[in-house]
């Protein structure tokens, strides 16, 4: 009996709270509906909205989410639409603007980031105090599923070079999926410079300089189903000047 009162009142807890779940999309109109599907699954006694960030998608991804808030409402799918492709980091600046949680999730539509790990982040987040969790493929328990052997190297060898020279005491530096406190998630994006797959590694230093506590949660990331990687030859090249900006000025 006493097991199930504090159930009801995790529950009643984590209904006081609100989570956003910000949403970056461009050309996902096949992955949009069921990442929407699986959050709405995984996280039903959680009080949450889900921004989505679509930066002109010419395939009709914004005719597919507003096909959504028909079925979940406009208050828990917000479209917050841009004429075009603006950087992975103002994408997150733009849909904290509209964000009324008190803490906020950033993840990828893809697929890559299954959203049955949400839970944990919450969990994680509650049981530490944490201002940050992040999902992790290199701990026990993490992993990825769907990369050739070459992409695996090269996301590892980002990783330990990123380790090995700023010391940031988080094992995935790279990673997307991730919840911050709203307050610290502002004070982060205002003091990054970086674009694209380069923010992500700026964020975290940046948080682990500021004093701020970072958790981690094991994840298996997986490879996306429908449509192609963004990843190129370019986000490398940004990515290693990205690496050594941060080097010097944290």
């Amino acid at each position: 009996m006493e097991e199930r009162r504090d159930d009801l009142q995790t529950k009643k807890k984590d209904k006081e709270t609100k989570y956003s779940i910000i949403v970056p999309t461009y050309n996902e109109r096949l992955n949009i509906a069921l990442i929407t599907y699986l959050i709405f699954k995984h996280l039903r006694d959680v009080d949450f909205e889900v921004i989505v960030v679509d930066d002109g998608s010419p395939d009709g991804t914004q005719d597919i989410v507003k096909q959504l808030q028909q079925v979940y409402g406009e208050d828990r799918i917000l479209l917050r639409a841009r004429p075009r492709k603006l950087g992975l980091g103002t994408a997150y600046y733009h849909g904290l603007k509209h964000a009324t949680g008190d803490f906020v999730v950033i993840m990828d539509a893809d697929l890559s980031h299954h959203p049955k790990y949400l839970p944990s982040f919450i969990r994680k987040q509650k049981e530490t105090g944490a201002n940050i969790v992040t999902g992790t493929r290199y701990v026990k328990n993490g992993g990825v599923h769907g990369w050739n052997l070459m992409r695996k190297l090269t996301s590892r060898g980002a990783n330990v070079l990123a380790q090995t020279l700023l010391w940031p005491g988080v094992s995935d530096l790279t990673g997307s999926f991730r919840l911050y406190e709203r307050s610290v998630l502002e004070d982060l994006v205002t003091s990054c410079v970086s674009k694209g797959y380069v923010f992500q590694m700026e964020m975290i230093v940046r948080a682990t300089r500021k004093g701020y506590r970072v958790e981690e949660v094991p994840i298996t990331f997986v490879d996306r189903v429908f449509g192609s990687s963004k990843l190129g030859g370019s986000e490398i090249v940004e990515y290693l000047k990205g690496l050594v900006y941060l080097l010097f000025t944290t």
